[in-house]
């Protein structure tokens, strides 16, 4: 009986799941207030599957441990030409060390106008007016899935979980999903959007966005679709969107100035997590007063952030 007893507890043994100890973690965290004040790991409260977690540090990011990728829509209207100018000058004033890319949305995918660079002057050159034909990009979330994967410069293996910097992508798009139907309000549950906000929670990317209308004629429910979805990936991803009402902005300068100072009040917390693969579900918030917490809602166990 003891023979059987003492075989029966090593099977079961055996299927047990492995447990692994907690692993070292981090994530980017960005605080929104009206008087920025510099915070401490003390002033974060993190909670890890909603079990509250100790943060062991908290960094701000050096202009050199930034990228920062600008994705254009190439179905964008061509009057969005007249912006060029404030692209120009917002590629021209990052802080010097901060890398850039420029890319263009098109056919489900991202072309590179402009590979990563601290030469501002040369790929402020690279910029041109979008095709402005309806629809060029297929699905600006078909291309930012297939960029978070394929980041420039990341290492190949799909698995990896070192990330080389602090990772931004600013869209310039009207968000529209053409492969979900009608843009009615009625209907806004989007697989690819969806899988754009989880590939780009798993290779750790905060993505930013700013809508613009493209030359598409379905009005104020495509701009009302557009709008959700882009704010569906800020918040799935801890960044923001930008937008003035339903219509273009006179000029998307001053929601690139936003955008430079949220990179800049934007910090690597790092904490322990469960030392799997799976996702885990990450919730912030701050004892700083009149301040706001934003980061990805979930995050890879195990990612390593270098600035």
């Amino acid at each position: 009986m003891t023979k059987y007893l003492l075989a029966a507890t090593l099977l079961t043994a055996t299927l047990l799941p492995a447990q692994e100890g907690p692993t070292r973690t981090q994530a980017l965290i960005a605080l929104d207030s009206k008087s920025p004040q510099t915070p401490t790991s003390q002033n974060i409260i993190i909670k890890v599957n909603d079990r509250a977690t100790p943060l062991t540090s908290l960094a701000p990011i050096p202009p050199t441990g930034a990228q920062v990728a600008l994705l254009i829509d190439d179905g964008l209207r061509t009057s969005v030409g007249r912006q060029l100018d404030d692209i120009r000058n917002f590629i021209t004033t990052l802080p010097q060390g901060t890398e850039i890319f420029i890319g263009y949305m098109e056919n489900g995918r991202v072309v590179p106008a402009q590979e990563f660079t601290t030469d501002y002057a040369s790929a402020a050159k690279n910029l041109r007016i979008p095709m402005g034909t309806a629809g060029a990009s297929a699905s600006p979330y078909f291309c930012l899935s297939d960029f978070t994967k394929h980041w420039p410069g990341a290492p190949e293996r799909e698995d990896s979980i070192q990330t080389p910097k602090a990772r931004f992508v600013m869209m310039l798009t009207n968000g529209v999903d053409p492969y979900n139907g009608s843009v009615s309000p009625l209907n806004q549950n989007s697989t690819y959007v969806d899988a754009a906000v989880a590939d780009a929670q798993r290779a750790g990317i905060a993505v930013y966005s700013i809508y613009y209308g493209d030359s598409g004629i379905r009005g104020e429910a495509a701009s009302f679709s557009g709008q959700s979805y882009l704010s569906e990936v800020a918040e799935g991803t801890g960044g923001r969107t930008y937008y003035q009402g339903t219509g273009n902005p006179v000029s998307i300068g001053p929601f690139l100035k936003q955008f430079r100072g949220a990179i800049a009040e934007t910090y690597v917390a790092t904490f322990e997590a469960p030392g799997n693969k799976n996702m885990v579900r990450i919730k912030l918030s701050t004892n700083l007063p009149g301040t706001k917490v934003r980061a990805a809602q979930e995050i890879r166990p195990g990612t390593a952030i270098t600035p």
